[in-house]
């Protein structure tokens, strides 16, 4: 039997008619590229387990690594903060779960209005613009303190639970950069897709819908994954307001133990929570990214 018929589908299994049309040479750079690969692996391997080696010998005989170590990484400390702030990631959690349904609602009203045409929607244009610059231009903490500290302000005699208060404010700052994501999407959708859609008699509502809106989504879900996780991280923010997230039950650790390693465990914990959303953002893009080159050499 011949190598080609030998080495058969591309990783080396049984393969196809197409399979035993694959002329040698490129059987011959498929084992040059699995060669490469396996070589690659070991040297990523190798150079990581020596660069962490020399990073912990420096960390080690730093002068200061003992109390270094006491303040921010004792074992004691970690065990006795960690209940507290793991119950206060739950009241994140929750935040970040309604702010993300008031976020995608918002932002699509928002690159909705942006996207009409006609001299009469100017207005809803020009508002539509001035709120996404306005949100966009202010830090997200000082849109904190104005709606933590103005709304509750303007009736002194009811309380408004901080939670709502920063879900407010997450919603009105992260909707104005998800609208203009997701207006760059609708921008990027060819207008062929929308007069076409026109001419079969679809409405400028279901056209958004059922043709605009879904091919958008899909170019621009790897930025929107990414806002996403940067919302994750932004919730923390909301211990400025008194709620008792998972930075304040830190922050109120340290204030009785003056160890500061109740904000590595919140830190910790922050990290596997947006951990999975990273992989499946990288993942996502790295999957488009073949889609856009299939067919192609890689």
């Amino acid at each position: 039997m011949s190598d080609r018929a030998q080495l058969g589908g591309p990783d080396g299994g049984p393969g196809g008619d197409d399979d035993l049309a694959v002329s040698e040479i490129e059987l011959e750079r498929r084992r040059y590229r699995r060669s490469r690969a396996g070589r690659s692996v070991v040297v990523s391997i190798l150079s990581t387990v020596v660069f962490a080696v020399v990073i912990g010998l420096v960390l080690v005989n730093s002068p200061g690594w003992r109390t270094t170590q006491q303040t921010f990484f004792s074992p004691h400390y970690f065990a006795a903060s960690f209940p507290g702030v793991l119950a206060g990631l739950w009241l994140n959690v929750r935040i970040l779960f309604f702010s993300v349904i008031g976020v995608a609602v918002l932002a699509v009203l928002l690159a909705a209005a942006r996207s009409l045409r006609g001299a009469v929607f100017f207005p809803v244009r020009f508002l539509a613009a001035a709120y996404t610059d306005i949100f966009r231009g202010i830090p997200f903490l000082i849109v904190l303190y104005l709606i933590g500290f103005g709304i509750p302000a303007l009736n002194p005699t009811s309380r408004i639970d901080a939670a709502v208060l920063g879900t407010i404010a997450l919603v009105l700052t992260y909707a104005s950069y998800v609208a203009e994501v997701l207006r760059a999407g609708l921008e990027a959708v060819h207008p062929s897709q929308r007069f076409a859609a026109r001419s079969m008699g679809l409405t400028h509502y279901q056209t958004l819908r059922y043709v605009v809106i879904p091919q958008a989504v899909r170019k621009v879900t790897p930025a929107l994954m990414n806002d996403f996780i940067s919302m994750q991280k932004d919730v923390g923010l909301i211990s400025v307001l008194g709620a008792v997230d998972a930075i304040r039950a830190a922050q109120i650790a340290q204030a009785t133990s003056y160890n500061f390693t109740s904000y590595v465990v919140a830190g910790i914990l922050f990290i596997a929570l947006s951990w999975p959303f990273i992989r499946l953002s990288d993942w996502y893009t790295a999957r488009l990214r073949r889609r856009e080159q299939i067919g192609g050499t890689v």
